[in-house]
């Protein structure tokens, strides 16, 4: 066993995860801490990146505790992306709060660009619109109140807190909308839009490869080497095997009866044209391939490889959300969905506008086709059509799909995955391994590449055309007049 186990570092919006894996892909430990969230004021979501890095600390010692610290040769990070803050390089104190990446904020310094006739200009170089979501309209915020600071994202302030390094993997890199996503460099121009000095700047570091060494701060870590650094949603693509680079092996999935879930074999890599869909409090579809399409974003997936990603901010948040409103649970909001029709119910989540494929901020939450009969079960029944519909409209743009990719905590949910494979009309393959952000994360950094088994839910005769057609109109009520169609 000496030497042969990764520790992956899986650190998360609210909280950070901590697998230890051996080459066949099999945790032997696992460690967790919770992060805070605050919320100042509407809109604003905030974190403490003291807070962040204990996380971490606290987690890889659990994960560590019982394990022999011979065993373990390298460490691989997953991250949350567009979360940004600044710190006193000097002291390596942070110099603001982490700006979380649902965080709205900076919504005024992208008004402004936008009225300059900046938008189109800021999405040719960088990849992605112009929205307060990415990291560099935070970082100007931030800037504004600690002019002397550096900046970075989650992955550069812990790879500067443990080895002491000021530097940025590639991927989080295009999150910023400062990378010039072709060039795979900093983009002068879009520092000067953002009057981003570039003195503050990480340094560019590929995804893989000696990345630091962590030291006397890591405290257990301490030594250990750091091999890889992912965005979370990429290093879940990674763990489902899309590899293409690497030319990692591709193979169909196991047949069955119509309508899952059947049980898949495991997979080598995904089948051809597959799409992953992450499932979390939003939802990230992404595939490797530039898409020409401004409903979606150009994104690295890492190293140099490039691929295409929509984002979409309300999932899960909005099965809470209605859970909290009818004083239940996610879970029995779930049950709800299980035994009940819509009923031409639709939910539009645009609790803060709406992202890929509308990428409008100013749309609003919606629910139509209210009647007199309508229960909570209609109303659940709706929300988690909601998930199934958008991650839709983002396939739809992105073109043809052989079959989608599934991971993360409403995997769970049967209902949830028939009803996306019946309105995409493609096979939803729900990965049997939990943590694929973390595993990952693990693959890369340790060079192997175990295969994931999957569940299959194939699509169903019925009326989806019609439910799509019902959902298109209740978005189109949900987006103002200047955006609506």
């Amino acid at each position: 066993m000496t030497g042969d186990l990764v520790l992956a570092i899986d650190q998360g919006t609210s909280s950070t995860k901590c697998l230890l894996v051996d080459a066949e892909g099999v945790v032997v430990a696992t460690g967790s801490a919770p992060v805070p969230i605050r919320y100042p004021r509407p809109g604003w979501v905030e974190q403490d990146a003291g807070e962040i890095l204990d996380s971490v600390l606290v987690a890889a010692a659990q994960c560590l505790a019982d394990v022999p610290r011979e065993w373990v040769r390298a460490v691989g990070f997953s991250t949350q992306r567009e979360s940004a803050l600044v710190w006193d390089k000097r002291t390596g104190e942070p110099a603001g709060p982490v700006l979380g990446w649902q965080d709205q904020r900076a919504q005024p310094i992208c008004d402004a660009l936008r009225e300059k006739g900046q938008a189109s200009r800021v999405r040719e170089i960088s990849g992605l619109p112009l929205d307060p979501m990415f990291s560099a309209a935070k970082l100007r915020w931030l800037l504004d109140r600690a002019p002397d600071a550096v900046v970075g994202t989650i992955d550069s302030w812990l790879l500067y807190a443990l080895t002491g390094s000021h530097q940025i993997e590639s991927g989080n890199a295009s999150r910023t909308q400062l990378l010039d996503v072709r060039a795979g460099a900093w983009s002068p121009e879009l520092l000067d839009l953002f009057g981003i000095p570039s003195t503050a700047l990480p340094s560019l570091t590929p995804s893989a490869g000696e990345l630091g060494r962590i030291g006397e701060r890591g405290g257990e870590l301490a030594g250990l080497p750091i091999t890889a650094v992912l965005g979370d949603s990429h290093a879940a693509l990674y763990a489902h095997g899309d590899r293409a680079a690497a030319g990692a092996p591709r193979g169909p999935a196991s047949g069955g009866a119509l309508g899952g879930p059947e049980e898949g074999g495991a997979l080598g890599g995904p089948v051809h044209g597959g799409v992953k869909v992450t499932y979390g409090t939003g939802s990230s579809v992404m595939r490797l391939g530039a898409v020409a399409n401004d409903g979606v974003c150009m994104t690295v997936a890492w190293n140099d490889e490039l691929a295409a990603e929509g984002n979409i901010r309300s999932s899960g948040s909005t099965v809470a959300w209605l859970a909290d409103l009818l004083g239940s649970t996610p879970e029995q909001i779930g049950r709800l969905a299980a035994s009940a029709s819509s009923d031409g119910v639709c939910l539009v989540p645009g609790f803060g506008g709406l992202a890929a494929p509308w990428w409008d901020d100013t749309a609003v939450g919606l629910i139509s086709g209210l009647t007199l009969g309508t229960k909570p079960a209609q109303l659940a029944r709706a929300a988690v059509e909601s998930i199934a519909h958008q991650v839709a409209d983002v396939v739809d743009v992105m073109g043809p799909a052989d079959a989608l990719l599934a991971d993360g905590g409403a995997t769970g949910n049967d209902v949830l995955m028939q009803i996306q494979a019946d309105l995409t009309g493609v096979p939803v393959l729900r990965a049997r391994t939990a943590n694929l952000s973390a595993l990952g994360a693990a693959f890369l950094a340790g060079g192997f590449t175990p295969p994931i088994s999957y569940d299959e839910f194939r699509p169903q005769p019925g009326d989806s055309a019609a439910q799509r057609s019902a959902w298109r109109a209740a978005v189109a009520r949900a987006r103002t007049p200047q955006h609506g169609s």
